[in-house]
């Protein structure tokens, strides 16, 4: 699914850290620094979700989101804000957001949200599937040739991004990437998650379907 949005956003260190996650996911990203140039953008191009931070300069979040809405655009979007007050949430929803993330937050929930949107957008049902191997990303549910899998979320997070890139290799460091940003844990947690994700998609079949390739990463693909 390909998704392409907007940030506006006034931290640059934090807008550098969410655009190099998103793209490792492969969402393409524009930013603008400020609420005005940020306007312009999202009035001039097509987005499939618009990131907001309230607090910006030359016009803030809330106005940005209302105005956009005054001039019918429908792009979903998503408030990420240090201001955590009901009050603050119930003026961006009447503002016209659709979601609302409060600094500081998981990136792997963020990217959830973001497809989320845009596929409440679309309303188009959408699926990942590898051999006999089914993904379906708007219930969230798994199967194996007709058997439903039970996964956590990091699992799932996993999954996906194997599925999506099935055949091609991951490498462990975007894998972490696409779980923990760019704070990954020691070594071995990545191995835990996988064995458990090996286990609950792999053990009770005939054909593996995860491959680790020594020296390049960890493959999804069909049976040989």
């Amino acid at each position: 699914m390909h998704i392409h949005l907007l940030l506006v956003e006034d931290n640059l260190d934090l807008a550098n850290t969410v655009i190099e996650y998103l793209e490792i996911g492969g969402i393409v990203c524009d930013h603008a620094s400020n609420g005005q140039t940020g306007l312009n953008l999202a009035l001039s191009q097509h987005y499939d979700v618009i990131l907001l931070d309230i607090m910006l300069p030359r016009l803030d979040g809330q106005q940005l989101c209302e105005q956009l809405r005054q001039h019918g655009s429908q792009t979903p979007i998503l408030m990420l804000t240090s201001l955590d007050a009901l009050s603050d949430k119930l003026a961006s929803f009447a503002a016209g957001a659709d979601d609302y993330l409060v600094k500081p937050f998981e990136l792997a929930e963020l990217v959830a949200r973001i497809r989320a949107l845009s596929l409440r957008r679309s309303g188009q049902a959408s699926r990942l599937q590898v051999a006999d191997l089914v993904m379906e990303l708007t219930t969230r549910k798994v199967s194996r040739a007709g058997q439903e899998l039970h996964l956590s979320p990091i699992c799932w997070t996993l999954l996906e991004c194997l599925m999506r890139a099935s055949p091609e290799p991951v490498t462990r460091e975007r894998l972490e990437a696409t779980i923990w940003g760019d704070e990954p844990p020691d070594s071995n947690t990545l191995k835990v998650h996988m064995h458990r994700l090996r286990k609950t998609v792999d053990k009770s079949f005939d054909q593996p379907l995860i491959h680790t390739l020594p020296g390049i990463g960890i493959q999804l693909r069909s049976h040989a």
